[in-house]
């Protein structure tokens, strides 16, 4: 029987995994944690608060998935609406800001609304980079105080550094109607964002909608691979073991998956080197209240404010948290080309309290009863202006050597988590194929 090696336990690990199952093939997982689900994988606290590794939902519209991702935890999942807000300089707003600025100052909601007349009366001209983007689709104004702040704190670089293939749904260009309407009116705007709605397990966090996959699979945990040959075809790992392979799915971070492939050469190197991504310190905390934000999510625009975003665990799904808490995962972002990490993770947790109290989440009455700094190296790619060519490189190279890349980091793109799934499944059959 053929074997087909699956490099890495996350969404689209599993994702080809699944595909693998009952097929003439033997499939053989392999992950360098104590653990499966990557970045999908759910940590639970002896003290009961559970933390995802960011703030995962499933928000599909793949009807497949929808069911899988069901059946896989029994039915037992929460349905909620999206709420989302965004905090600028003491000022909550609905989500997206560009189509509720009401409530906002005078002289900011004029200067945005006659920045976007002008942009939009102006002729469309050719777009080089994302600061281009922002400035012919809101103006200056808007783009200036909003997602210019935002965006150097989320991705570490500014946007005159970054390319646009990322943006898809993402960043919604309103008409001047809903503008003036967001503007004038109390009445939110909310179902322009491309996400309304989303699912979440009742029970046992993300990882829960793959729990079933890892466990049919031959997963072996603790398997760091160091060498990876191509001609010989065969996997080395950290532990000492050998395995043989025919043909191989990998979800591995190109960064690190290149400089592990025997032989490979120095352009390629080099090339997997400039690909940039953010490193994500997650601080998570727990607060012995459940009142504490009408949203799931909150975006955060103010440069003296640490953290881009927050998110409330214990809002999707009750079973997050002990009876009667709260808890809340603020995200901070690094990256070794732009913003490297200098101090250790955990001394950034009184920042991220007292910015808390200072945007209004906490109460100096408020206990925090657990807290943790939790790391994830790989966080989101960067686009920024030399991915293109780089990435180009190194998947060329692969292709060559008949290596199958899958998910966010394989792809090196911004895959959500049922598109990461998807295509370990496409990469699962491209290995099949090649058989």
């Amino acid at each position: 029987m053929k074997t087909i090696a699956v490099l890495g336990t996350g969404m689209a690990g599993l994702g080809a995994a699944h595909a693998l199952e009952g097929r003439d093939v033997q499939c053989v997982v392999y992950d360098k944690n104590p653990y499966y689900g990557g970045h999908t994988a759910s940590f639970v606290q002896p003290n009961g608060f559970l933390f995802d590794v960011g703030p995962h939902v499933s928000f599909t519209k793949d009807e497949r998935i929808q069911a899988l991702f069901a059946g896989n935890v029994c039915q037992k999942y929460e349905i909620l609406p999206a709420r989302l807000n965004n905090y600028w300089h003491g000022y909550w707003i609905t989500h997206p800001a560009q189509c509720n600025l009401y409530g906002l100052p005078t002289d900011l909601v004029v200067n945005i609304i006659r920045d976007f007349v002008e942009v939009h009366a102006q002729e469309p001209t050719e777009i080089h980079n994302y600061a281009e983007w922002l400035l012919a689709a809101y103006g200056r104004t808007f783009a200036e105080t909003f997602p210019v702040v935002y965006g150097l704190k989320y991705h570490t670089t500014t946007p005159d550094n970054m390319a646009t293939e990322w943006l898809g749904p993402r960043m919604y260009r309103p008409s001047l109607e809903e503008v003036l309407r967001g503007a004038l009116a109390p009445e939110p705007i909310t179902e322009i964002h491309y996400v309304t709605g989303f699912r979440y397990p009742s029970y046992g966090g993300f990882v829960s909608f793959v729990k079933p996959v890892a466990e049919r699979a031959d997963v072996r945990l603790c398997h760091k691979m160091v060498a990876l040959d191509t001609s010989k075809r065969t996997l080395r790992f950290a532990n000492g073991a050998v395995h043989d392979y025919d043909q191989v799915v990998s979800s591995v971070p190109l960064p690190d998956l290149i400089p592990c492939i025997e032989d490979v050469p120095a352009d390629v190197l080099e090339a997997a080197g400039r690909l940039a991504y953010t490193t994500v310190v997650m601080v998570n905390l727990g607060i012995d209240r459940p009142d504490l934000s009408t949203s799931h999510i909150s975006y955060f625009y103010d440069e003296d404010v640490i953290f881009p975003r927050l998110s409330f665990p214990h809002k999707l799904s009750p079973h997050n948290v002990p009876d009667g808490m709260g808890s809340i995962q603020a995200e901070l972002y690094f990256s070794k080309k732009y913003r490297p990490l200098t101090c250790a993770p955990e001394t950034l947790i009184p920042r991220v309290v007292s910015d808390l109290h200072k945007v209004g989440i906490l109460r100096e009455s408020d206990s925090v009863v657990f807290q943790e700094a939790r790391v994830a190296k790989y966080a989101n790619v960067i686009y920024d202006l030399e991915r293109a060519e780089a990435l180009a490189t190194v998947h060329g190279f692969l292709d060559e050597v008949g290596i199958h890349y899958c998910g966010r980091y394989g792809n090196w793109d911004h895959a959500w988590t049922d598109q990461s799934f998807a295509s370990g499944e496409r990469a699962a059959e491209a290995a099949l194929c090649a058989i």
